[in-house]
This record gives structure tokens, C-alpha cells and sequence, in this order.
């Protein structure tokens, strides 16, 4: 089963998946930011984006539990 959850910051879109097999993944603007394979502990990603002055943006992820919502 595969999980998105899907953000939008400016003009920028956050989206984070999590699938039993391939793990958890975390895209902005549909580029591929981090990733975690491990479902021992929870999965902290970090990740980048550019605002509308040009600034980089330095930005986390945390998921955890070991259920599925669907």
C-alpha cells in the first residue's frame, strides 16, 4: 500500500510517499530530496527549496508508526 501526503509552499510542491516495500521518499518540485529505507526508526528526511526572493530554504521531514491509513 502507498501513502502521499502533498504540501504546496509558494509556488513549490512538497510531497512525501511512504510504501511498505520501497520506503519513504521526499520530493520537491517532483525531485527526489531524501529517502529512507528503514522501518525500524522513524524516518527523518531533509530536504531543499528556493523562495520567491531566491532564498534556499533548508526543510525536514519526520514520519513514524507502523500503521497504514488509507
Amino acid at each position: 500500500m502507498k501513502s502521499a501526503w502533498i504540501a504546496k509552499y509558494e509556488e513549490t510542491e512538497i510531497k512525501i510517499t511512504n510504501n511498505r516495500f520501497s520506503g519513504e521518499k521526499f520530493y520537491v518540485n517532483n525531485e527526489l530530496q531524501d529517502e529512507q529505507l528503514s522501518f525500524i526508526t522513524p524516518s527523518n528526511m531533509n530536504g531543499n527549496l528556493i523562495n520567491k526572493v531566491g532564498e534556499k530554504l533548508n526543510i525536514k521531514t519526520n514520519i513514524s508508526g507502523f500503521f497504514f491509513v488509507s
